[in-house]
């Protein structure tokens, strides 16, 4: 029998999953009130000619492409990509460009919620961690990292820890085009590293995850949920993006299934 986990979170006003200057707001329309809407396309038509007085409901929504639980295209880290390749870098493809084949495979859980927030995972834990739950990298695996980060509570953006270059190349060196993270940013969150910033001016540790992408293009899935419900490996996870042009990002709904 198939179990179906939901990674998603909501898209919602009432609980802060992003900075203020982000945050998404959703209008509710609800069947009281729009009667006038339906009476547009019928002239004459009165709240009482409905059923029930009744019209229907709708949302209006105001949104990035990076709230709730969504997927980076290459294009969101930068214009280029393959920055090493013989022939020379090339446009990093936007989410409407992303090949559908990538988001319907087997996915593995590394946890590191152990760890303090703000923390860089390096390529030797990601190696370790893997080493722990037994299990050999494959091509084409999503790679989702269970971070620390809870949704729901105070100070979300700030929680977590991220992965930095090096622990990200080491998967797309290794096949690995899809990750996944159950913080705000795959990269540690920004409170963090500032700090560092503020001791070293090194620009290089400044979205440097993301940044990998100029290198090795990935897809990036932000914003997960209810990781722990997931076995280490074994599952199948479904994550595709909205089809949005010229787009940085899309939004998914995130579901793993396992089979009991």
């Amino acid at each position: 029998m198939t179990r179906y986990i939901d990674l998603s979170i909501p898209i919602t006003n009432d609980v802060i999953s992003d900075p203020p200057v982000m945050r998404p707001q959703i209008e509710y329309v609800t069947h009281e009130t729009s009667w006038e809407q339906i009476a547009m396309f019928f002239p004459g038509l009165e709240k009482n000619d409905l059923p029930d007085g009744e019209g229907w409901a709708v949302e209006m929504l105001q949104l990035s492409t990076h709230n709730g639980t969504h997927m980076d295209a290459p294009w969101h880290y930068h214009s280029t990509t393959g920055a090493n390749d013989p022939a020379g870098p090339r446009k990093a493809p936007s989410i409407d460009e992303a090949p559908l084949d990538r988001f319907l495979r087997p996915g593995v859980r590394l946890n590191f919620s152990n760890l303090p927030h703000g923390h860089v995972v390096t390529a030797a834990q990601v190696d370790a961690e893997l080493a722990r739950i037994d299990y050999d990298l494959q091509p084409l695996d999503i790679v989702l990292v269970q971070s620390g980060a809870i949704y729901g509570t105070e100070n979300f953006t700030d929680q977590g820890v991220g992965l930095g270059e090096e622990a990200t190349l080491y998967l797309t060196e290794r096949g690995v085009e899809v990750v996944g993270t159950d913080a705000w940013s795959w990269d540690a969150p920004f409170s963090h590293t500032a700090k560092r910033w503020a001791e070293t001016r090194d620009p290089k540790i400044i979205w440097e995850g993301h940044k990998a992408g100029r290198i090795n293009p990935y897809y990036q899935i932000e914003k997960l949920t209810n990781l722990g419900a997931l076995p280490d490996h074994g599952f199948t996870l479904s994550c595709f993006p909205v089809k949005i042009e010229s787009a940085s990002a899309g939004w998914i709904r995130a579901v793993a299934m396992v089979e009991d």
